[in-house]
């Protein structure tokens, strides 16, 4: 867990320094450069304010955080969580637009969507943070009573409810919240792998079957995010099948709670990689200091 913690950290970190060195070296960022910054924001956050505590934890720290500290680490994890969610259904519905053709029905949308990234980033903040207030309701310090219904224990902290009906409903708000982003991104990959299918017969078809063309970075992009949301919806639905075993099992298996914990961190450690590999410009740039560290070293 902390060789994933440090190493993911360091992957979107790395990120965001490279576009915000991007946006002050008079190199205008695109949109989908915007997006993924905010989504290297989100995992950074959730990386750090969920990871530590995790990682400390089986080192035999168990009472290291009060409820106050309880209620504020589990509440921005869930708004990180939820930033990640949103930002990258944002991400996919953005670039689905971006490549379909200029006779569809969204071509209207193409010079109105940059325009609306940042109040949509507003948007999933304000967004967020009032759906998972309900953890600063039921996240409190490791309690030993048996008074109280604990739904799930974090070691260092305690999930609690009062009653049956509460844990309903929070887990629809919850559910019903995820699945509705995962399935806009999942349709708009969908329409992208469809652009692309469509886009490559195309091609081979004007070219012929044994030649070989570069790919635009507007295909590039599409396929990278595609990849992205792939690897979320396997993630997710791998996450939402196994937290609700163990939210349905009265004896916990605590190899089950640690392996859900250590793959909970897949998409923030995975995705920045991802992101690094497929961009051209990084490794342009890292060609560049290469080539400068050596010729200044001779």
């Amino acid at each position: 867990m902390l060789l994933q913690i440090s190493t993911g950290a360091s992957a979107n970190v790395f990120l965001l320094l490279f576009y915000t060195h991007m946006a002050f070296s008079s190199h205008k960022l695109s949109s989908s450069d915007l997006i993924l910054t905010h989504l290297a924001l989100a995992n950074i956050i959730f990386l750090l304010i969920y990871g530590i505590p995790e990682t400390i934890s089986p080192w035999g720290w168990r009472n290291f955080l009060d409820t106050i500290g309880c209620k504020i680490v589990l509440y921005v994890y869930r708004v990180a969580r939820g930033l990640s969610i949103c930002t990258t259904c944002l991400l996919s519905i953005f670039q689905a637009i971006a490549i379909s053709t200029s006779t569809s029905r969204w071509a209207g949308f193409k010079a109105k969507l940059p325009k609306c990234i940042i109040p949509s980033f507003s948007f999933f903040w304000v967004l967020n943070l009032l759906i998972d207030i309900s953890a600063l309701v039921y996240a409190f310090a490791p309690q030993n009573s048996t008074t109280i219904q604990i739904t799930y224990d974090l070691k260092y902290c305690s999930v609690m409810t009062l009653t049956a009906e509460a844990t309903l409903l929070n887990a629809i708000m919850f559910s019903g919240h995820d699945r509705l982003f995962v399935g806009l991104m999942s349709t708009a990959s969908g329409y992208m792998v469809l652009i692309l299918h469509r886009h490559h017969q195309r091609v081979r078809h004007l070219r012929g079957p044994g030649s070989y063309t570069r790919a635009t970075p507007e295909v590039l992009a599409a396929k990278r995010i595609v990849a992205l949301v792939t690897l979320y919806v396997l993630l997710f639905g791998r996450h939402s099948i196994m937290s609700s075993i163990l939210l349905n099992t009265k004896e916990k298996s605590p190899l089950l709670v640690n392996i859900n914990t250590t793959m909970l961190f897949g998409f923030p450690v995975i995705s920045p990689f991802l992101v690094i590999h497929s961009d051209r410009r990084i490794g342009t740039l890292w060609k560049r200091e290469s080539t400068v560290s050596i010729v200044d070293s001779s």
